[in-house]
């Protein structure tokens, strides 16, 4: 396991302020990470906060924009995986890496309100996941559905469910807040960020020399990191065009009763429902109470496509609704937001070497949950940038970053294509 640490700064990040744009950023860098995201955020901090590197990290619209999938107000940390005790371990260290971050940088980036699962089967994946959680001596709590009914009476009466799996120390992230103050961060520890939309340029001897804009302007670097989420497989086509699937995510922001504090983020925990795929976080003093469908959506272009949810979408959260919080069913809908998810066969991330070129490493297939992980997954990266060998730091199970042939699973989403078809009210 890598030992990279944080150390106390005297200068607090602006919880809301977005990071300043270099006018003529550093054109020559150790390290150059392109995408401002989780990932590639956190890979840029580390490797600029560790010292003995000059970074340049760019994006092409920003920090958090409204089109990355690291972008929207709020994303659900949670240590539930089913049994698979990697990423149990990884989103535990992430999110040790986030409340330090908040204590060090005086910035909030982090509701510790809970998450809770609804068990439909005896041995679903939430008591999978409660084997690996007591393995790892991490708080939960397993609850009867008479239980769970009384400590949260929001929550309705419910003979599917058998049991309820609940995380006191999850809860939900800050997503574009968390990804601004991140790159913030880094530009303190003197690293070069800059808005620019960059592909890869000129390369010899199996290396690449440098990344150029629209304009032909070129920053070269020693190492390249490509963390460019949905946009990943557009940059490496033939690499990555059969690896990773691009869907649009419909998300929907229901308003809670006036005066009513029932259904907020301080009164009720965050969510998943593993088996009818849907999950949510309560209610926020900017947004209503977020509820998502975890399934993949229609394939989508996340530069130019409209972000317009489908009126199918309202419905069949209306119809979930209506059978796990009444109450919220017929509230008015009072945002909304696409996302995307840019999905692996299996997913799991890919955190890989270019085969072609050695000093290039790519960056993504969050697959729906690799926003809780971004800590992890830089601190993990680094280390490979360092010079670990696959294996170093978390022995067998760090294959599944690799390229290449992977078999169809759902690694560590909530839910699939399955639900349509798996749920009766549909």
């Amino acid at each position: 396991m890598s030992t990279t640490t944080l150390v106390d700064r005297r200068t607090a990040v602006s919880p809301i302020a977005q990071p300043a744009m270099a006018e003529d950023p550093s054109r020559r860098a150790d390290l150059i990470v392109v995408g401002a995201g989780a990932m590639g955020g956190w890979t840029a901090y580390w490797a600029q906060a560790g010292g003995g590197r000059r970074v340049t990290l760019l994006d092409a619209w920003g920090a958090g924009h409204p089109r990355a999938t690291s972008g929207d107000e709020t994303r659900i940390t949670r240590a539930a995986h089913g049994d698979d005790g990697l990423y149990t371990r990884w989103s535990r260290r992430a999110l040790q890496h986030w409340r330090r971050f908040e204590e060090e940088w005086d910035v909030d980036l982090f509701a510790r309100c809970g998450v809770l699962w609804f068990g439909h089967e005896a041995d679903g994946f939430e008591a999978r996941s409660a084997r690996v959680l007591e393995a790892e001596r991490i708080p939960h709590e397993w609850l009867t559905p008479d239980e769970l009914v009384r400590r949260w009476p929001q929550v309705a009466e419910d003979p599917q469910l058998q049991s309820c799996l609940y995380e006191p120390e999850g809860g939900a992230l800050f997503a574009q807040r968390a990804c601004a103050s991140v790159v913030r961060a880094f530009q303190r520890e003197g690293g070069h960020f800059a808005i620019r939309g960059v592909r890869p340029g000129r390369g010899a001897g199996g290396r690449l020399l440098d990344v150029v804009d629209a304009g032909g302007r070129a920053w070269s670097g020693d190492q390249f990191v490509f963390a460019c989420g949905p946009w990943l497989p557009k940059v490496f086509p033939d690499l990555l065009g059969d690896l990773l699937r691009v869907t649009k995510q419909d998300v929907l922001f229901m308003g809670p009763p006036a005066g009513d504090r029932r259904f907020h983020t301080d009164s009720l925990p965050a969510w998943c429902d593993y088996d009818n795929a849907y999950y949510g976080i309560g209610a926020t003093e900017s947004h209503g109470v977020k509820i998502a469908p975890d399934r993949y959506g229609p394939v989508f272009d996340p530069s130019n496509g409209e972000r317009a949810v489908d009126p199918e979408s309202v419905r069949l959260a209306r119809t979930y609704l209506r059978q796990r919080f009444p109450e919220l069913a017929d509230a008015p809908l009072v945002g909304t937001r696409v996302c995307q998810y840019e999905t692996t066969p299996d997913a799991h991330f890919i955190i890989a070497p270019h085969p072609d070129y050695e000093n290039i490493w790519l960056l993504g297939g969050g697959s729906g949950h690799g926003f809780k992980h971004g800590p992890r997954i830089g601190e993990y990266l680094l280390a490979r940038l360092n010079g670990a060998a696959e294996g170093e730091q978390d022995g067998a199970d760090e294959r599944r970053f690799r390229l290449g042939p992977r078999l169809p699973g759902e690694a560590a989403r909530t839910g699939g294509d399955a639900m349509a078809r798996s749920w009766e009210l549909f």
